[in-house]
């Protein structure tokens, strides 16, 4: 079960032909991924239940840039200044992901990917801001998307930087016996 709404986690799971429902999170966010995802996991859990043989899954991801996390921005204005601040720099993603399974098991993972932006000048963030792509997004960017261009490279898991950690998901369902293979 994913407790998410994020369309790129679903098309991960299903690429990867793991059997998912998705069951929405109400829990409210706060800034460390890890805590967020526990809090995801764990609020779908107690209101719709584990899944007998399978496991619920929280998940979510941060930014962060000089020990600041940078949150979803809330308009163009803020997500403008975030590219900014991203700009010609290398910035942390931690994606972290928490499965609960029957007898209370539970497994999570920390990952974290370093992203390097090209240099940025106005027009080019105008350009990506223009896009809307940035909303509800850590950091305001979607890498998968036109904020490729933004990209100079990675270091560490591209899908961790997309939402979900697939290798850490992979290593950490096969613990629980649940590995899609």
């Amino acid at each position: 079960m994913l407790a998410s709404r994020s369309p790129l986690r679903r098309a991960l799971l299903a690429a990867l032909d793991i059997p998912f429902r998705v069951v929405a999170s109400a829990h409210d966010e706060g800034v460390d991924a890890l805590t967020n995802a526990r809090g995801k996991a764990r609020e779908v859990a107690e209101r719709a239940g584990i899944p007998a043989g399978g496991a619920v899954l929280g998940a979510d991801t941060a930014v962060i840039i000089d020990d600041r996390v940078l949150g979803k921005p809330a308009d163009a204005t803020e997500a403008a200044a975030v590219l900014g601040a991203l700009a010609g720099r290398t910035h942390t993603v931690e994606s972290a992901i928490v499965l609960l399974a029957e007898g209370s098991q539970q497994r999570e993972r920390r990952v974290r990917t370093q992203v390097r932006f090209r240099p940025l000048s106005g027009v080019a963030i105008g350009w990506y801001v223009d896009t809307g792509e940035w909303r509800d997004r850590a950091g305001g960017y979607a890498i998968q998307g036109r904020a490729a261009a933004l990209v100079e490279w990675v270091e560490g898991d591209y899908t961790a930087v997309v939402g979900l950690p697939v290798a850490a998901l992979v290593d950490e369902l096969a613990a629980l016996g649940l590995a899609p293979w």
